[in-house]
């Protein structure tokens, strides 16, 4: 049997997409992130970090209290509610290595340009964002290793960003999703077109094919389950979006009809940043790609 371990960090926030949403739903203007432990006898991996400053300082702490020696922070794709701690971690554990794909690592490095993050994320998190931003190192291959145990990279292509990856773990059935499966959470879209919602079709049944027993979703509820049935789920919400534009003409329609669907998933800004972006104004109708 695998020695191998895991446990989840759930830390909730304000949604980054929150803003200027029509009214109603106020109580579900937030969002939680989830950070992955994998842990054996001694060493430890972490999937993923948190956006701001003290979430990631409760982040460390509780690395700390584990009592594990971290060797590695694998970063699942470039989104910056993903890395943004990473220096905080690797400043108390120096030997360990933040890694990520090639792909992932040149579009994070483009990410922490302080242009962009005082441009983008500083605007909507004043003053709660790591003085410090660094990016995790190329991983040659698709595979490392925790006490002998092997972690595989799982390249899922275009789920809510694009080249996003997975971090499997054949030996205890779970896979750490990134942000390729949700959890009760509206799906982040405002990247995609419709061909990216197809790749994001084809990226859960990667997961699936995969036979997990465990499932970690890179956004959902503050107690998750993890359950494989969210794969299912999320791919249902998927496929009644791409159905909704068919029959709205609007954002505001394709809002209000995914709402209709979906009236406790939580972060409805998610989705109304996605309908903007598949419906606006000046091409109602028209499908294109938004920015995040």
């Amino acid at each position: 049997m695998s020695k191998l371990q895991w446990k989840l960090f759930t830390k909730k926030r304000r949604s980054s997409t929150s803003q200027g949403i029509p009214p109603g739903k106020e109580n579900l203007l937030w969002v939680a992130s989830t950070v992955t432990l994998i842990y054996g006898e001694r060493d430890a991996i972490l999937v993923d970090t948190f956006l701001t400053e003290q979430h990631s300082k409760e982040l460390l702490d509780w690395v700390v209290e584990s009592g594990k020696n971290l060797t590695n922070i694998y970063v699942t794709h470039a989104h910056g509610d993903h890395y943004f701690g990473l220096k905080q971690l690797l400043d108390k554990f120096p030997n360990a290595k933040a890694i990520s794909t090639a792909r992932n690592v040149e579009a994070i490095q483009e990410q922490i340009k302080p242009e962009f993050v005082q441009s983008f994320w500083e605007p909507r998190f004043p003053g709660q964002l790591p003085s410090q931003l660094i990016a995790p190192q190329n991983l040659a291959g698709d595979t490392f290793y925790l006490e002998g145990e092997e972690l595989e990279i799982v390249e899922l292509g275009h789920t809510d960003t694009a080249h996003s990856t997975a971090l499997h773990v054949p030996s205890i059935g779970l896979v750490v999703s990134g942000d390729c499966v949700y959890n009760n959470t509206h799906l982040y879209l405002a990247e995609c077109d419709v061909e990216a919602c197809n790749e994001w079709l084809r990226a859960l049944d990667t997961i699936e094919s995969l036979q997990p027993k465990a499932v970690v979703a890179g956004h959902g509820v503050l107690d998750p389950d993890s359950l494989p049935r969210h794969i299912g789920e999320t791919r249902r919400y998927l496929r009644d979006f791409v159905a909704s534009l068919a029959n709205t003409s609007t954002a505001a329609e394709l809002y209000k009809t995914m709402l209709a669907l979906y009236p406790n998933r939580v972060n409805p800004g998610s989705l109304w940043a996605a309908a903007k972006a598949f419906k606006p104004p000046q091409a109602s109708g028209a499908y294109r790609a938004g920015a995040s």
